[in-house]
């Protein structure tokens, strides 16, 4: 884990600095910095559109009653790849469009769960329809459960006005 951390708050940034500095001397400084401006609103388009897409197609799924698992994962990995787009930089640009292809999506998309797979929760026990309770109704009881009554009051006790306090003597 320190590993990454270095690599993602050193490593990176100081690569990123490196290709900027490198374009800059081949193409200009304003030319450059116009290149990160143009690919930081084109990225926020497709960005937009994208996860417009995976949205619709998570409503989809929520409507046809099944788990939306690979519409999280998307619209998680578009996330990510508008947040890439937008900072300032080449080589993040680079994965983030990667990640908002929806072929390159995928195929990062596939190498998360396999590499995750074992981490992930599932359920072994009776197949049922997505968004369903278990067999017999309900669950089993916790030990944070409490038992209580509730009372309904009749309706004209809530339009009664407070009873008037007297001074303290």
């Amino acid at each position: 884990m320190p590993f990454l951390l270095i690599v993602v708050f050193i490593v990176v940034p100081i690569a990123e600095l490196a290709v900027l500095i490198q374009i800059g001397q081949l193409i200009g400084v304003w030319w450059t910095i116009a290149l990160l401006v143009a690919d930081a609103i084109l990225g926020s388009l497709l960005a937009r559109s994208q996860g417009r897409s995976v949205w619709r197609r998570f409503n989809e799924a929520i409507q046809a009653r099944r788990p939306p698992a690979r519409e999280v994962m998307d619209g998680a990995l578009v996330l990510f790849g508008g947040a890439l787009l937008l900072t300032p930089g080449f080589l993040s640009d680079i994965l983030g469009v990667f990640l908002l292809l929806p072929p390159t999506r995928a195929l990062v998309r596939a190498v998360l769960v396999r590499r995750f797979a074992g981490r992930m929760v599932a359920s072994m026990g009776v197949p049922r329809e997505f968004g369903t309770r278990p067999p017999g109704g309900s669950r089993a009881r916790q030990s944070y459960d409490v038992e209580g009554t509730a009372v309904d009051s009749p309706p004209d006790g809530l339009n009664q006005s407070p009873p008037t306090q007297r001074p303290a003597t």
